[in-house]
């Protein structure tokens, strides 16, 4: 069984057709390509990538209910991630919409290349998080942008009443969610990470202002 497939079936869960598996590759060779003219990500990673970007992005889709309608995903980068989770909800959740944010105008036109090379209706927004008007998001992903503490601040203007933010976060994060505790009140479901032994992932709702 090729190396993505046992990713998504064995590891996560994820049973997806040919056709997702392909857009998924197909995710991944534009990555190597655009990477050594805008460093997407970091170069050592490359060879790594079916685990370190595409499962490692992938692994949120086992967070959501099903009841959600839009996706939020900020600092998109190279794609993870939103653009795998989209990809992954085009077969899974198909009614998921899934707005993309990106303030570097070579990352956004990775992002927009890449969703037309496979045929993937995403939104695109190549802005700064703090300029984009009020979603009313269901779901709000990032990775790698901020620490807890400010990522809980660039998202909650954008939660809907019933939204929830999934954040995969490093070894670290229970630092972070201490320091976030002292702005922040929220509702916490922590999740290990399949990728990292020393991750996790945490679904938070309820959030406000301490």
């Amino acid at each position: 069984m090729p190396e993505l497939e046992r990713l998504m079936t064995d590891t996560l869960g994820l049973n997806v057709s040919r056709e997702t598996l392909d857009r998924l590759r197909t995710h991944l060779e534009l990555l190597r390509k655009w990477n050594p003219k805008i460093n997407l990500v970091s170069p050592s990673t490359l060879a790594i990538g079916a685990v370190r970007h595409i499962a490692d992005s992938a692994q949120l889709m086992n967070c959501i209910t099903g009841g959600e309608s839009s996706w939020l995903d900020f600092g998109s980068g190279g794609g993870f991630p939103g653009l795998v989770c989209a990809i992954l909800a085009q077969e899974l959740a198909p009614d998921l919409r899934f707005t993309l944010v990106e303030s570097d105008k070579r990352k956004s036109a990775f992002l927009l290349n890449t969703s037309r090379a496979i045929d993937l209706k995403v939104t695109i927004l190549a802005k700064r998080i703090e300029d984009v008007p009020p979603q009313n998001a269901d779901i709000i992903s990032a990775r790698a942008v901020a620490n807890l503490a400010k990522l809980l601040e660039y998202a909650k203007p954008h939660l809907s009443d019933v939204g929830k933010c999934i954040f995969p976060k490093g070894e670290r994060f229970e630092d972070e969610l201490r320091d976030a505790r002292k702005q922040w009140n929220f509702k916490l479901s922590q999740k290990p990470s399949i990728t990292d032994d020393n991750a996790a992932i945490l679904v938070l709702g309820d959030i406000a202002r301490v």
